[in-house]
């Protein structure tokens, strides 16, 4: 695969030229500018995501544990539930809230059912 480097980051070249020639002409924004962008928020939030991910390895680790020390009794959905709140995968529910919105489209707004329509051909 060909690549290219931005900003600190390995590109496929296929990406790069997609954002150069497609996406960015006529937004007012360069490549160059995108990939300065990309690249900071890809450095703000990887120590984050790293932490997301270890967490979900643990939290797979305890559940894959818990199914191997119970595979042979029948399933107890009570306890089982149990176990995923004690260790953080179920919460509580939260309390009641509301979003409200502005500038919606009318169309979005007022009209019940699916907004996309994408013909068979």
């Amino acid at each position: 695969m060909n690549t290219v480097h931005r900003h600190g980051l390995v590109v496929a070249k296929e990406l790069d030229d997609f954002i150069a020639l497609e996406a960015t002409p006529g937004t007012g924004i360069s490549a160059d500018e995108f990939w300065a962008g990309f690249a900071a928020i890809v450095r703000d939030l990887t120590p984050r995501n790293r932490e997301l991910l270890a967490k979900r390895e643990a939290l797979q680790t305890r559940i894959d544990a818990w199914h191997t020390e119970h595979r042979a009794k029948p399933h107890d959905a009570s306890a089982y539930k149990a176990f995923l709140q004690e260790i953080g995968y179920l919460l509580p529910e939260g309390r009641d809230f509301a979003i409200r919105t502005a500038n919606v489209d009318a169309e979005i707004a007022r009209i019940a059912g699916p907004q996309l329509v994408v013909p068979m051909t």
